[in-house]
């Protein structure tokens, strides 16, 4: 088994058994279709398929316009008809009474398998999104244009009663130069990693007034002096713009995000920790997350049976957040207004289309994306509240009980379903768009990071993330492939863990039953693990299986860069790496390597 339709196949026998239908004739389509269509019938067709089902169970019955390239037969669609009938009444498309918990779960997961297998796109969709990109700098400028001040004034006036404790908080840390920059393990559009990123030598004038390089560049100002000559200070014109790339994310479109230049990413992360902090101290902490999922996910399970409470999903969120609405939010606050401003990154470089001069706040890569998009998206819906009650709020207290069921995660929303059309209209007021196909609030259907509910019972599905392995070779694929049969495991799949059990053993030596601690690729089971033998020093059980080992690349760091580095470690602890000062970045390459250790 080394096909996605064989795959699919083997799924579908799992949910036909469990659902007591017949799939032979969806098999027999599905080969049809793939064989003419190819991969991208299970990556783009079936996805969309999905997509409609989902839409259909919130909307309670299955419109005329959804299952388009999918033959019907009266109300529903034939493909898939088996499963359709016990959700909807194949006559009238009318979702049932009581519709069959796994038949919905069936759908979802038949459609969706393949949704997010990390495939790059075709260079027309690369083009197509990158377009995307500019197209939506347009669209965010237009929106900026319609605004009149009295826009501007209620978005400030709302953002100072959500936030003004937390942000004169982290205004005192930066007018007392109490923060402390970091730097991260990702890419820079500079091309620093590493430990070379502790010997930087580009600062930009925006920064200087607020991070100034002395502070944090070097770890004395004996060093500041001795190495000033080597410092390069960029005006506003002359800045690095970020790289704009995109990543694979599903085979119909790319991710597009920005990577920044390392100075920036260098001074946003010192803003980064100080804003968190302070808002997972206060008592907005219940309303917006950074972290944690959980909540989300758990109010999103309380939604789909109690139906109070909707889930919107934003599209290019990040993209559709303009730098107006957060000066404005940040306006009584000067010395953080300006220390955000000095770290954002003006212009993109966009492939296809040169250098662009951004009206948005910043784009995925940004250090500072995910929560001030996450304060500007609170601020919205808490407009939407004030405007469904026709009554300016005053008063902070008052606020914070009307959020009672508001949970913010990034662009993952979640709102008390008697407000859900006030808090769309004041989203989209400002710039943002709520993507309908994944926005739920009127059936028993709720998503929310990463979890899906319908009346209360989980039925997310397991995906397929890489190709097939052609051998033990294919690193990446061997330790997705065994992710993915666990996952099928726990999940029930018991036909697919089993085949995918068979193709694993003969392409790795030792695959031994072990727990889901276990740094071993292994099977895990409801039965426990084995033992093969026994430690000699310490007599604990030890299996032999595959452990995944990477190489960290070599990246001497001495003199200042190294001071440097030990004093802004966080914490008590030592580093982990004992020679973190000889090797540093990402590993370029991963192995695996058989071991004798432990099962759990």
């Amino acid at each position: 088994m080394k096909s996605p339709m064989s795959l699919w196949k083997l799924m579908a026998k799992d949910f036909a058994i469990r659902c007591c239908t017949s799939t032979t004739m969806d098999v027999k389509t599905a080969h049809g279709r793939y064989k003419h269509e190819g991969l991208s019938f299970f990556t783009i067709a079936l996805p969309s398929f999905g997509k409609d089902f989902q839409k259909s169970l919130d909307q309670g019955i299955v419109a005329h316009d959804m299952f388009l390239g999918f033959s019907r037969h009266a109300g529903l669609p034939r493909f898939l008809g088996g499963f359709l009938e016990l959700v909807f009444d194949r006559r009238t498309g009318v979702l049932l009474d009581s519709p069959d918990i796994d038949a919905i779960l069936a759908v979802r997961q038949l459609t969706l398998l393949f949704s997010k297998i990390l495939l790059p796109c075709s260079d027309a969709r690369e083009r197509d999104a990158m377009s995307g990109y500019v197209e939506c700098e347009k669209e965010l400028r237009q929106v900026e244009s319609s605004w009149g001040s009295s826009d501007i004034q209620d978005f400030h006036r709302v953002a100072n009663l959500l936030f003004r404790e937390i942000f004169t908080d982290v205004d005192r840390k930066v007018a007392y130069g109490d923060i402390i920059p970091k730097h991260g393990p990702g890419a820079t559009a500079d091309k620093l990693r590493g430990n070379s990123k502790y010997r930087q030598h580009v600062w930009t004038d925006r920064l200087e007034r607020y991070f100034p390089s002395g502070e944090f560049l070097f770890p004395s100002v004996s060093h500041y002096v001795e190495h000033y000559d080597q410092l390069t200070f960029l005006e506003p014109g002359a800045e690095m713009p970020v790289r704009v790339i995109s990543v694979p994310k599903t085979q119909k479109t790319p991710r597009i995000i920005a990577i920044e230049p390392t100075a920036m990413q260098y001074a946003q992360q010192s803003l980064l920790e100080p804003i968190v902090e302070c808002i997972e101290m206060s008592d907005l902490a219940s309303h917006i997350g950074f972290s944690d999922q959980g909540p989300n996910q758990v109010l999103a399970r309380e939604g789909s049976h109690n139906r109070d409470l909707a889930t919107l999903d934003l599209s290019d969120a990040s993209d559709r957040v303009s730098n107006q609405l957060v000066r404005s939010m940040f306006s009584d606050f000067p010395h953080l207004q300006g220390a955000v401003e000095a770290c954002r990154s003006r212009r993109a470089d966009v492939p296809g289309h040169g250098v662009v001069r951004l009206s948005k706040f910043a784009s995925m890569g940004s250090a500072l994306c995910f929560p001030v998009e996450a304060m500007v998206f609170l601020t919205c819906v808490s407009l939407g509240i004030e405007s469904e009650l026709n009554a300016q709020i005053t008063s902070r207290s008052e606020l914070l009980d009307l959020l009672d069921g508001v949970r913010i995660y990034g662009d993952d929303i979640i709102v008390p379903g008697d407000y859900v059309h006030s808090v769309i209209a004041q989203l989209e007021r400002f710039g943002a768009k709520v993507g309908p196909n994944k926005s739920f609030w009127i059936g028993r259907f709720r998503e929310s990071c990463g979890k899906e509910y319908y009346d209360g019972v989980d039925v997310s599905v397991v995906k397929f993330r890489r190709v097939f392995p052609n051998s033990r070779k294919c690193v990446p694929e061997v330790i997705s492939l065994v992710s993915f049969r666990n996952q099928c495991y726990f999940a029930g799949y018991w036909h697919v863990a089993s085949e995918l059990d068979k193709l694993l053993v003969k392409m790795l030596k030792h695959f031994p039953m072990v727990t889901v601690d276990s740094s071993v690729l292994g099977r895990n089971s409801h039965l426990g693990y084995e033992t093969q033998r026994e430690c000699e020093r310490l007599f604990s059980p030890l299996v032999k299986g595959y452990v995944v080992s990477s190489i960290i690349p070599s990246d001497l760091l001495d003199g200042y860069g190294a001071l440097l580095k030990c004093f802004l470690k966080r914490g008590n602890q030592p580093f982990a790496d004992r020679r973190h000062l000889e090797r540093a970045g990402r590993p370029r390459a991963v192995d695996i390597k058989p071991r004798w250790v432990s099962p759990f």
